[in-house]
């Protein structure tokens, strides 16, 4: 066990940086093996007369150091593992530094490293570190001059943050070009790029009447499937002016896709890096998934020119800041491209199977915490999802009109500036009565509270009181929970379906919002003549678990008529959960099943001219999100009674399931979001029949080899991988997969995807399967979309099988987090969370799963990983 750990670093420590760097130049001489880096910093002390200067640095070497011109004593400096401390002589200075750094030897993918032989950078969060000696802190901004030189042939390309400044060779064989960023910006947001790329070049003409040229670089070839990239970047550009009145502030704007990258993409001013997956489509080679994801990210990343760059966070504390209201910005981008009710359904499933199992264990930390041990954790769900629900409920509570106001006051505030969660909130609250220091407890507390309802009509004086009861369980270092402000969209029906018109604190209307502050307290609608049903929470307008007290009676009746479609989505969803939960026990449920069907199926007959809306309402809940509902969780027993539910599902809708998947997409790929739904509606069908043992495998192999769409291809894939029982389909499964490999070999995005079909699989040779895969000469453990494709994949999305009740899916793991530590601990930082609710399992499936985190704890891992471990072993409070 490793007992070095760091101090956490807390929030209540925060200091400003002593020294004001007032302007950044940095000349790069780019080799491979040795890249020098000359960092020249202009600047001045701020306060403390006394105060050494010191700078973050991590894995350089330094070969010159100068303060004014003059070399700085040996003496006067103090190089540790995480920087260097210089006695600075003046209040006023021009510090010079020059280093060395070996890009092709980098594999963690921070700092500059090589990715498929070209220069490239993540400096988010502190990998500028890696680069030079720096504050590298988020509220140090400054100006960046850049200067870069390579190798003409082999780096043709030479990219930076910011303007282009001019470009020119030296001698024969190098060259070099400048670029200069006039906005101040923190280190995390440099970027640099070297490389040769084929480039997909257009441009977009601002509101105010320039001309923006943009460009996409990519690997040689592949120019075209950026195209839909490029549509969507110039899609985001008009669509933040028109909703949030933010123009583009530079002469250019380039995207850079690379295949070695760690996460989706980096929104580095002017420059932002992706990860070739979010930017290469075309409806050969990626499914609707991936264009829809393509399109979030894009935007995202763009959106983070005002949510980010120009305002950035004052500390990692404040990293919800940026991202939260990026990713509230990049939803409501989606859901004005597509369909509202869609985007928001699949916004909610992506916060229940992550963030909630977050908040759940003992990985559950506040959307701001107090601390943290290593800021690369702080990358998850809770500070992004949940980060983003908190912005859609502040505006819901303080409405439209304030929240807009209020936004533009803060970005005319603190445009430029390094911003904090109260600089936000204080900009909000100059437009509105609503107090908002209690709605603040939602950055500060951590947990899903749980609102429980319950309803009282009383016929004489009629009227409906409900009553309403919220509650957070306690959660790792916060056992003292205190009430939430809570919007709930509420609206009450009567037996009959229809929406009443009520009266609630005098307003009439047939929906009203109710705020719950307390931890109980009483609604009393009026004019309310008969018994109705409460339709509550309606489009998700709080991030709570709800217990609606309905009975199924009233959530079928609900389900039928609510006009809120993620309302009606929700009920259906609480209806299948229920039933599967009791499905696990012993007692019959066939009466309760058959009514559910019956529910299911009028429901999706009345959505089928919706057909994205309505494959969702075929949706039954996954594994992973019934694994939050069940005492001591059996991923096995939960997994049997819902494909005893599904398998029933298909056997009544049968005939319109083959209907279905007899419906083949003509002509030319078609990437709206009307095409995409009537395939997701077609992969849904296709899943359900395969359900049904055998007995659609033919069918299903025939769709694999006459799908002429990435979507369809990969939906049959899945379902052969998935057919429980029977030869013939494990016969089909593998005769697809050897022709899947056969096309795209050379693909590797495409091969990601082979991957992590098989690694989803519930084929009974799975770990033998998984075994061999790792063993292929193109599972590169140093790629990590190879990696999340297959061991991503396996850990996270096939519960049944890595909570194998032996434990092999455990050691499994284990065994590759060892292997990938060395080489890249973000990496595996991310697989060990994984085991994050290892203690909701039953008693067997815990012994094996502390077995393998004792063995990670005792192997002296990266701090990343090792924070991951730590805290998964910790006594939750719970």
């Amino acid at each position: 066990m490793r007992t070095d750990t760091s101090p956490p670093v807390r929030l209540s420590n925060y200091r400003p940086y002593p020294f004001v760097i007032e302007h950044v130049q940095l000349d790069f001489l780019l080799e491979a093996n040795k890249t020098r880096v000359i960092n020249k910093m202009t600047g001045k002390r701020s306060y403390g007369e006394h105060a050494l200067m010191k700078l973050d640095g991590e894995d350089l070497k330094l070969v010159s150091i100068a303060i004014n011109g003059l070399a700085v004593p040996e003496d006067q400096y103090e190089i540790t593992e995480e920087g260097i401390s210089i006695q600075m002589p003046v209040d006023e200075f021009i510090l010079e530094i020059e280093t060395e750094i070996s890009p092709e030897t980098n594999t963690q993918l921070s700092g500059l490293y090589m990715s498929g032989g070209r220069f490239c950078t993540q400096c988010e969060a502190e990998g500028f570190r890696r680069i030079t000696y720096y504050p590298d802190r988020p509220d140090v901004l400054a100006p960046f001059d850049v200067r870069i030189e390579a190798n003409k042939a082999a780096y043709p390309f030479l990219l930076s943050n910011g303007n282009p400044v001019r470009q020119g060779n030296i001698g024969t064989e190098r060259h070099f070009a400048e670029w200069s960023d006039p906005h101040p910006k923190p280190s995390y947001l440099f970027a640099l790029v070297a490389g040769d790329f084929d480039v997909y070049n257009d441009s977009f003409t601002t509101i105010s009447g320039k001309e923006t040229p943009l460009s996409i670089y990519v690997d040689k070839g592949d120019s075209q499937r950026a195209a839909y990239a490029m549509d969507a970047l110039k899609r985001s550009m008009s669509w933040d002016e028109d909703v949030f009145g933010r123009e583009y502030d530079l002469d250019v704007f380039n995207i850079v896709a690379v295949r070695d990258f760690n996460f989706g993409a980096m929104e580095n001013k002017g420059l932002n890096i992706f990860n070739s997956a979010y930017v290469l489509a075309d409806g050969q080679t990626a499914t609707d998934t991936d264009f829809e994801a393509i399109e979030s990210i894009v935007a995202h990343e763009y959106f983070h020119n005002w949510t980010g760059n120009r305002i950035t966070c004052r500390d990692w504390f404040q990293l919800c800041l940026k991202e939260g209201l990026t990713v509230y910005r990049d939803q409501e981008f989606s859901a004005d491209m597509r369909s509202r009710a869609v985007t928001r359904i699949k916004d909610v499933i992506r916060l229940r199977a992550r963030q909630f199992a977050e908040d759940a264990g003992p990985l559950a930390h506040s959307v701001r915490p107090d601390e943290y041990a290593r800021i690369d954790n702080l990358y998850t769900a809770t500070v992004y999802e949940k980060g983003a629900e908190l912005i859609r409920l502040l505006r819901t509570i303080i409405g439209d009109t304030a929240f807009f106001a209020g936004l533009n006051r803060y970005f005319d505030t603190y445009d430029g500036q390094a911003a904090t969660i109260e600089d936000f909130l204080n900009s909000m609250q100059l437009s509105t009565s609503e107090d908002l220091r209690e709605f603040a407890r939602w950055y500060s507390q951590s947990g899903t509270p749980v609102v429980s309802a319950t309803g009282t009509h009383d016929t004489i004086a009629r009227t409906y009181t409900l009553s309403l009861k919220q509650k957070t369980e306690p959660t790792p270092g916060q056992t003292d929970k205190k009430p939430l402000p809570i919007a709930l969209r509420t609206a009450l029906f009567s037996n009959k379906g229809k929406r009443l018109t009520t009266k609630l604190n005098g307003n009439s209307d047939d929906e009203h919002l109710i705020i719950l502050r307390d931890t109980q307290q009483d609604f009393v609608f009026t004019d309310v003549s008969s018994e109705p049903i409460h339709s509550l929470n309606r489009g998700f307008s709080s991030p709570i678990r709800l217990e609606d007290g309905l009975n199924d009676a009233n959530r079928s009746a609900l389900a039928a008529a609510d006009n809120d479609p993620f309302a009606q989505w929700e009920g259906l969803q609480t209806l299948a959960r229920n039933l599967l939960l009791d499905m696990v026990g012993e007692e019959d449920q066939t009466d309760r099943l058959n009514a559910f069907i019956d529910a299911i199926d009028e429901a999706f007959t009345a959505a089928i001219d919706d057909p994205a809306y309505a494959a969702l309402i075929l949706r039954m809940p996954t594994v992973g999100e019934l694994i939050l509902d069940q005492a001591e969780a059996n991923p096995s027993s939960l997994h049997t009674a819902r494909l005893k539910l599904k398998r029933a599902i298909a056997r009544h809708m049968e005939s319109s399931l083959v209907a279905t998947i007899q419906h083949s997409e003509t002509g030319a790929f078609d990437p709206s979001a009307e095409a995409a739904g009537r395939r997701a509606l077609k992969a849904t069908a296709i899943d359900l029949l395969s359900r049904l043992h055998d007995e659609h495998s033919d069918r299903i192999s025939s769709s694999f080899h006459s799908a002429t769409t990435m979507t369809e291809k990969l939906a049959a894939l899945n379902a052969l991988a998935n057919i429980e029982g029977g030869s013939q389909s494990g016969e089909y499964f593998d005769a697809a997969l050897t022709e899947f490999e056969e096309e795209w070999a050379e693909a590797p995005l495409v091969m990601d995807k082979w991957y992590s079909v098989q690694a989803m699989s519930v084929r009974q040779d799975l770990r033998a399967r998984l075994q061999r895969l790792c063993a292929r000469p193109d599972f590169d453990l140093k790629n990590p979309n190879r990696v999340r494709a297959l061991a991503g994949a396996f850990a996270m999305n096939n519960p049944v099988a890595f909570h194998a009740p032996d434990g092999w899916g455990y050691e499994f793991l284990t065994d590759l987090i060892l292997k990938v530590d060395d080489l890249n601990p973000a990496l595996s930082a991310r697989l060990v969370t994984s085991f994050e609710s290892w203690r909701r399992f039953s008693a067997d499936r815990q012994i094996h799963a502390e077995k393998q985190l004792r063995r990670l704890d005792d192997a002296n891992l990266s701090k990343n990983a090792q924070d991951i471990i730590t805290r998964a072993l910790a006594l939750s409070s719970n």
